[in-house]
């Protein structure tokens, strides 16, 4: 049984892997930031596909925060054997020369500097040289990487980007100490963040143009993400998956 903290994991693709994870019958530690009442909805499916399931609220973006979420987790789960680093937001499309200070601070303190807070709490904890488990780390980072998204989200596309270097870089650092390090670029995915940056349909619109034909779903992205934690990727550190339907 493995010990898995998900950061953003109320809703999408982080509460499709929480639940896929409680399948696999492994122990769910299910972050979130605002919605307490979503979060406990998706801890009680992890219980119900087989899995247990604690509910820790925390802002990744506040240092206090993030160390918290894992002290929680592990107090209250035992030594992490994984984490999946997928807390994110987007915002209203714009082209960036009409973006406001607030937002691009915003956007990198959550992306970015959640991310890599995160990234060195797991850092700090599973390596087997700092009495840890080994384990895996998986970021979620995203298809805009690749595309720049021009006009609609350039500061949340290079927000990613710095995800797919630290994947590299972090995986060098901790493969020696029994932690895999990758990331999964997820394209156009069905979720509830196309409303929040203002095109509820854009999912549907933009996936139909991909070479598969349709926007992909939470589940498949999840499906990615839960190979990287198991140990049927055992050989599998550095890497940034695309799982964007060929887009």
């Amino acid at each position: 049984m493995k010990i898995i903290l998900i950061t953003g994991a109320s809703r999408g693709i982080g509460r499709a892997t929480a639940i896929l994870c409680g399948v696999k019958g492994w122990s769910v530690a299910i972050n979130y930031v605002r919605d307490e009442q979503a979060a406990e909805q998706v801890a009680l499916a992890v219980q119900r596909a087989g899995g247990s399931a604690l509910t820790v609220r925390g802002d990744v973006s506040v240092e206090a925060d993030a160390v918290g979420m894992f002290d929680t987790a592990e107090s209250r789960l035992g030594r992490l054997n994984g984490v999946v680093i997928n807390a994110g937001i987007v915002a209203p499309s714009l082209a960036l020369a009409d973006m406001g200070a607030e937002r691009l601070k915003r956007m990198f303190e959550v992306n970015t500097f959640g991310a890599y807070l995160c990234a060195r709490e797991s850092a700090r904890r599973l390596p087997r040289d700092r009495g840890g488990n080994g384990g895996s780390i998986v970021l979620v980072s995203s298809a805009a990487t690749r595309l720049g998204s021009p006009f609609e989200y350039v500061d949340y596309a290079g927000s990613k980007a710095a995800l797919d270097t630290l994947t590299i870089g972090l995986a060098k650092e901790l493969g020696p100490q029994g932690v895999r390090v990758n990331a999964v670029r997820p394209g156009v995915i069905e979720t509830a963040i196309h409303a929040t940056g203002g095109q509820p349909d854009r999912a549907q619109r933009v996936g139909a143009a991909t070479p598969i034909g349709r926007a992909g779903r939470a589940d498949e992205v999840a499906e990615a993400i839960v190979w990287l934690l198991s140990d049927a990727a055992s050989y599998t550190t550095g890497a940034v998956l695309d799982v964007a339907g060929g887009r």
